[in-house]
């Protein structure tokens, strides 16, 4: 039987660079090398290989966080030269890369979200707009960054114009939520249109140094606890799986995507965001519910690799 040719494109220019890199890294070496034969990309200087080198490619496996990778960019482009690649397309990447579309279209959905606002550029110097709007304690994110990047809680109207002006070094687009105090929740969901599944419920435990799930909890060893399966009510597991079910439909993605959430004191569950691309080290949280779901880290990058090979066929039928 063939070799399946393909194409590992990780790296890229976004601030997750070094995640993509060694997510890529972990990819590569679960693989196996009887059913693929493998060809590394970089999105910052081999675009133009890549292109030549399509039509001798079956498939693209995408390693690549934040802009250029999650927005939707990569994956036009990987149309445009009819080489198929697991996870979202064009659409769907946007919708979930950008926050503020996100939560509109999941309060649409009827899902819940926490209150939120857009901040302007002079709200970093005059904030009271956006104090007198929202609650505090709030949250403030760029965006359309990932892996907590330029994000801050703010306590006080004093924190705020300092926190909008971090936010907007990382990005043109800031919002400011109200902050939800809970345990933070995640809930992979993988498969077709007509057998997509919720993966186990995972709880995301920061060390107590860390006011929140930030850039260095996330991937500092030893800084975060993951309890998976969490351990919740099965009623508040159901919710959150269903949750997560429906942001991907909402969000009209594919193949397979992570919801974070937060569960407040009461039980009720509020969205956060979407990954479309979540992280692809085997300790990382969808191949640790995968793995609970009985899925061995190279079975759940063959799966994807095969829903990414399906879809190409569909459209050739």
């Amino acid at each position: 039987m063939a070799k399946i040719r393909l194409a590992l494109i990780a790296g890229g220019m976004s601030d997750e660079r070094e995640v993509s890199l060694r997510g890529a890294a972990g990819v590569a070496a679960a693989l196996s090398s009887e059913k693929y034969e493998i060809s590394r990309y970089d999105p910052a200087s081999d675009l133009a290989r890549l292109a030549r080198d399509a039509g001798d490619l079956d498939c693209a496996f995408l390693v690549l966080h934040g802009r250029y990778g999650e927005d939707g960019a990569i994956q036009g482009f990987l149309d445009l030269l009819g080489l198929p690649y697991q996870g979202s397309g064009v659409l769907g990447s946007a919708s979930a890369m950008n926050k503020h579309r996100a939560k509109t279209l999941y309060r649409a959905a009827g899902l819940p979200v926490a209150p939120w606002r857009m901040a302007e550029p002079a709200d970093a110097r005059q904030p009271e707009r956006l104090a007198r709007e929202l609650l505090l304690p709030c949250v403030v994110k760029p965006v359309s960054q990932g892996s907590s990047i330029g994000m801050s809680i703010v306590h006080t109207q004093d924190e705020l114009g300092p926190a909008l002006a971090l936010a907007f070094r990382h990005d043109a687009q800031v919002m400011v939520e109200e902050y939800v105090r809970g345990r933070e929740l995640t809930v992979s969901v993988m498969g077709g249109e007509e057998d997509l599944r919720a993966l186990p419920v995972i709880e995301i435990i920061p060390d107590s140094r860390y006011a929140f799930f930030n850039y260095e909890a996330k991937y500092r060893q030893g800084a975060t606890r993951e309890v998976c399966p969490a351990e919740i009510e099965a009623s508040i597991r159901d919710q959150a799986q269903a949750y997560a079910v429906a942001a991907h439909r909402c969000l009209g993605l594919s193949d397979y995507s992570r919801t974070d959430m937060i569960m407040a004191p009461d039980g009720r569950l509020y969205l956060l965001e979407t990954n479309t691309i979540p992280g692809m080290t085997p300790t990382s949280l969808l191949p640790q519910a995968a793995a609970k779901a009985g899925y061995a880290f190279p079975e759940l990058l063959d799966k994807l690799i095969e829903l990414a090979l399906a879809r190409r066929e569909q459209k050739k039928a």
